[in-house]
């Protein structure tokens, strides 16, 4: 029977989907004012985690901080809802270090539904949107499955793992969003019809197993940190959580990997069943057995899914394998010889928005006002979806209040613009996952200084509130002052001095020095500095401190990238015009040709991150523009 459609309310932003990606969306267009809808197709999976529940990690806990920084909600969301804190690579540079939380999920998910519902401006609904409204090649609207066309100035999608969701466990095959949950099918459609390419990807979580069944006593305890940390900069360390649930260590072994191994046969991944591509980041367990053959044991990490519940998650054990098969899997493994399985693991397969059909700002370049965020976009994570969640919802918040200025991320600037960068500029062939590896400026994108960089421009778009920016200010103020101060008193040789030095196993001072040159020395610290010199004006943060540690510590390393952020955002300056014809282009290479045609990229600095646009292509590019000789002719 056809459901027939009827005009609903009219709304300036709507998202759809509300997942990591869509609840970041929808805060951030709401706080800029604008009466935004969150369409989601079920209101018991707001910021749902259907896969780990964690959030943070190397990189990607510096795109919760950029969250943050930028006026989003993630950050606050897990400091109020956490089990467990722990700073990693902590022996490592600053550049690497990461926070990451194990989260309550059940919690996490409850209090980011009480924000959105208490959040001024913003509309929470039950429904599936299941075409777009388009009028003169924009998006215009949403029409749902119950038939009501709901009308917008701007949409942002972020159907996540539930566009045409189906789940895979062994030879069972069924339609279904994360968790089974409904999945979203005809919007897939429709966008095909409007001329979208999509591919399919694919993930999987690990079975969930009764933690009252688990012998812990043969595993290796993980606790938190018991030193202060929070992913907010707005968190108050008085509330900083002392009783945490460790997580556990255990081992895959050689028996593990036979049943495995016995049992490929009927393993989806190898079987031909599985048509999406899967993370190389975060492979099965089947997958890591098959790859690593030489191994015989791989990590895994009992995971507690929050306070009020016995389920554990097996972090490393992702399969797809029949569920009477992950019960052996699950028994061979010390500490699970009992364990007691809750729910089997599985795989999901679902659609993907090409990336490359993507403007900066997550806009698409096919159809006006309307955005893509998170794993519609070909990315894995909670992370990376909530960053390019709050990057649409801003950009969608500003086209529908009529502003001409896009807010864009560059890749000196934060982890969120390496990720969207990488995947308008270069796409993705798998669920893109953030690593700093990824970032070429990395010393300057940390964890410790995401505010520094960000808090600004959150307060310029309205989503940082002026008592908080005023805190931040006199942060940077005490910062900045610190360091003048240390850039202009001396230390004189003196015994004291000089044996605190050779205590530390350091060269003894000939001559005096600047404070802060004596700081740059490896084996001394701030406090150590303080007690050679006055003590400052004000006493300073312990997040103050930190700064002026790393700045003067790294300030070699750090001028040198600032260096080459400058000379980027000179070709940045380099700006494509929208009506080039590369066709018009003699010289370039095929395969340059081609890309270039296909991406589309708005600046120099963006051709030359394409694959396979060579250096002798940017420079008949660059000549052709500086010559004018390359718009389309129309008319």
């Amino acid at each position: 029977m056809e459901v027939r459609e009827y005009d609903a309310q009219n709304y300036d932003v709507i998202v759809v989907g509300a997942g990591h990606a869509g609840s970041e969306a929808a805060l951030a267009a709401a706080r800029m004012g604008n009466e935004t809808l969150l369409l989601t197709i079920n209101l018991d999976m707001v910021a749902f985690m259907p896969c780990n529940p964690s959030v943070g990690g190397p990189a990607k806990g510096i795109v919760v901080r950029e969250i943050d920084a930028l006026g989003g909600e993630m950050a606050h969301n897990i400091d109020k809802t956490y089990v467990q804190m722990r700073m990693l690579n902590t022996g490592k540079g600053p550049a690497v270090r990461a926070l990451r939380a194990q989260a309550d999920k059940h919690a996490y998910h409850q209090a980011m539904k009480d924000t959105i519902e208490n959040q001024p401006h913003l509309t929470l609904r039950q429904g599936t949107a299941d075409r777009l409204l388009v009028e003169d090649g924009a998006c215009v609207g949403i029409v749902a499955n119950t038939g009501a066309r709901y009308r917008a100035k701007s949409v942002v999608l972020a159907a996540g793992t539930a566009s045409r969701g189906k789940i895979i466990i062994g030879e069972l095959m069924y339609s279904s969003g994360p968790n089974n949950s409904q999945p979203s099918n005809q919007l897939s459609l429709d966008l095909i019809e409007h001329g979208f390419k999509l591919r399919r990807f694919k993930t999987g979580t690990p079975p969930r197993v009764d933690g009252t069944t688990i012998d812990y006593s043969v595993t290796s305890e993980q606790p938190g940190d018991q030193e202060v940390n929070h992913f907010s900069y707005d968190t108050p360390d008085s509330v900083y959580l002392k009783d945490q649930i460790s997580c556990w260590l255990t081992y895959t072994n050689p028996t593990t990997h036979k049943i495995i191994r016995d049992n490929l046969d009927r393993a989806p991944m190898f079987s031909g069943v599985i048509e999406g591509v899967g993370p190389r980041y975060c492979p099965s367990i089947e997958d890591k057995v098959v790859r690593f053959a030489d191994k015989d044991h791989h990590q895994l990490f009992l995971e507690p899914e929050g306070r009020n519940t016995e389920e554990w998650y097996v972090q490393g054990f992702s399969t797809s394998m029949p569920e009477e098969v992950q019960q052996k899997m699950l028994h061979s493994v010390v500490g699970l010889e009992h364990a007691q399985m809750m729910r089997p693991g599985y795989a999901i397969e679902y659609d993907v928005v090409e990336p490359y059909q993507l403007r900066p700002t997550l806009e698409t370049k096919i159809l006006r006002n309307l955005f893509t965020a998170g794993q519609m976009n070909g990315t894995s994570g909670y992370e990376e979806a909530a960053g390019q969640g709050l990057l649409a919802g801003i950009n969608a918040g500003l086209r529908a209040k009529g502003e001409a200025e896009p807010f864009i991320l560059k890749r000196s600037d934060a982890y969120i613009g390496v990720m969207v960068d990488d995947l308008v500029t270069k796409g993705t062939n798998e669920p893109y996952r953030l690593l700093t590896s990824r970032a070429e400026y990395r010393l300057i994108l940390r964890h410790d200084n995401a505010d520094l960089r960000l808090t600004q421009r959150g307060h310029e778009l309205g989503l940082i509130s002026d008592q908080r920016y005023t805190k931040f200010l006199a942060k940077k103020a005490a910062l900045e002052s610190e360091l003048a101060r240390l850039n202009s008193v001396r230390i004189k040789p003196s015994a004291t001095v000089n044996a605190f030095l050779v205590e530390k196993g350091a060269t003894p001072l000939k001559d005096g020095v600047l404070a802060s040159e004596f700081l740059r020395r490896p084996e001394v610290t701030y406090a150590d500095v303080c007690q050679f010199i006055p003590a400052p004006a004000i006493e300073l943060d312990r997040r103050v401190i930190e700064q002026i540690e790393i700045q003067l510590k790294y300030a070699g390393y750090i001028k040198k990238a600032e260096e080459r952020v400058a000379k980027l955002k000179r070709m940045e300056a380099k700006q494509i015009p929208e009506n080039i014809d590369y066709d018009a282009i003699n010289g370039l290479a095929t395969e340059a040709h081609q890309k270039l045609k296909k991406i589309q990229p708005e600046t120099i600095a963006q051709a030359t991150r394409i694959s396979g646009v060579n250096p002798a292509d940017i420079a008949i590019l660059s000549v052709y523009i500086e010559q004018g000789r390359i718009a389309k002719v129309t008319g």
